[in-house]
């Protein structure tokens, strides 16, 4: 096992691979009284094009079965985890994202039964032909009610125009289509390809004592059988379909949304260094559109943006991309205005040397901050994207950016012909 010491934070990471080829994080926190483990397999709806554990060729599943497979597993021939672990008095739950799906269970009493209990319904599939039929249904019905999420389309709609006809533009859920064809023999298939624990991560923080709690896992782990490891072989993405420049969708709504998406197409540096570039891009977004910047102020005494503005970053396996998006009933300067400023961002960051300074000690607060949540610490865990680090190495890498790191990336990162616009309008309204 070995000890990662944080002395700037009075922490200690235990870390250790099982022979298994499972990843196990350990982060004591014996001032908390409550426990939150997370384990993760490096498997999302992106990956429907890959080649079979035990085969030679490329298969494409249908989209959604990532998701899909998430619900399954909490259903036994005898048993449903949820109950499980509400008899042990803990909370649990699950989420699947483009790249990653994650299991947990937060609990302030029985931490050893639930860690077990976690590793155990993970590591034992169970799927019929009677219990699929049945999840289609509920899937469809919580698809058709996303359907009507106008952010949920507008997302959707920037991925469609920034990654067309590629698995990152199709909803996580998949849709009423797509998920009709799932088969208990398709999930059985993607379970045995990238659940495997040489794919996979296991992350508890919280109140426990480190050793007996490896010693816990190894024990669980050592009852179980498990196929030689294979790392899984997954198409990657492209990145060479163009951009779709504008595309907008009439809905019932009352004020028009617009979100502008900027595909990253420079090539992102690996491990920890991934997460430099990521924190130096959020940094650049954030001098560039938070609420204290210039075109924020402007366009808000003007009206033509509301407190409903915001942008987001995503770094993940295979693609990067920001969007900034919000209701206004001038959805097309407000466009043109998001896009104008990334155009003029370095002659912006020429003059924002104390905004910088200011930016990067609220950028620290907030991860100081993070700290005291064991969801945080946990669910920011992304394993090989940024080579293992923690949100304990966020800290130090803010410390030492500089405003040429972030003009930098800027130059990197706003490169032409990656701007796109998606409209929401309320119906019979205007377009772009």
């Amino acid at each position: 096992m070995q000890a990662i010491e944080y002395p700037q934070f009075g922490e200690t990471l235990y870390t250790e691979t099982l022979a298994n080829g499972l990843k196990v994080n350990l982060l004591s926190r014996p001032d908390f009284h409550r426990t939150y483990g997370v384990i993760t397999a490096n498997y999302g709806s992106n990956d429907t094009t890959f080649v079979p554990v035990g085969q030679s060729d490329y298969q494409t599943v249908p989209a959604g079965i990532a998701h899909f497979l998430e619900h399954k597993l909490f259903e036994k021939e005898d048993y449903d985890a949820f109950e499980i672990f509400g008899k042990y008095g803990a909370d649990s739950n699950a989420f699947t994202s483009f790249t990653r799906t994650s299991y947990l269970f937060s609990a302030t009493r029985n931490v050893n039964e639930c860690v077990c209990q976690l590793l155990d319904f993970v590591q034992d599939p169970y799927f019929t032909e009677e219990t699929v039929v049945k999840e289609k249904g509920i899937i469809g019905q919580e698809i058709k009610m996303y359907d009507d999420d106008p952010g949920w389309r507008l997302f959707f709609g920037i991925l469609g125009n920034l990654y067309p006809n590629q698995a990152l533009s199709v909803d996580i859920a998949g849709s009423v289509d797509s998920i009709a064809q799932i088969t208990p023999a398709d999930l059985y298939t993607c379970y045995q390809t990238f659940y495997q624990p040489g794919n996979m991560n296991l992350f508890i923080v919280g109140n426990f004592e480190v050793e007996a709690m490896l010693d816990l896992i190894k024990q669980n782990q050592a009852q179980k059988t498990f196929p030689a490891a294979s790392q899984p072989q997954v198409a990657g993405m492209t990145n060479d379909a163009e951009v779709l420049p504008y595309r907008m969708l009439e809905l019932d709504v009352n004020q028009p949304k617009v979100m502008v998406g900027i595909k990253g197409i420079d090539t992102v540096p690996q491990g920890r260094e991934a997460l430099r570039y990521r924190l130096q891009v959020e940094m650049l977004l954030h001098l560039l559109y938070s609420e204290n910047s210039a075109m924020y102020t402007e366009l808000y005494d003007r009206e033509i943006l509301d407190d409903s503005f915001g942008y987001n970053f995503q770094l993940e396996r295979g693609f990067h991309l920001a969007t900034i998006n919000g209701g206004s009933y001038y959805p097309n300067e407000l466009a043109d205005e998001i896009i104008k400023t990334a155009k003029n961002a370095l002659e912006i960051l020429d003059h924002q040397g104390q905004e910088f300074d200011l930016a990067k000690r609220e950028f620290i607060g907030h991860y100081l901050q993070a700290l005291n949540s064991l969801e945080s610490i946990a669910n920011s865990y992304e394993g090989d994207l940024y080579d293992s680090a923690t949100l304990l190495d966020y800290i130090p890498i803010i410390e030492a950016m500089t405003l040429d790191d972030v003009k930098q990336v800027a130059q990197s990162f706003l490169g032409p012909e990656v701007f796109s616009v998606f409209q929401v309008l309320p119906k019979g309204g205007q377009e772009g």
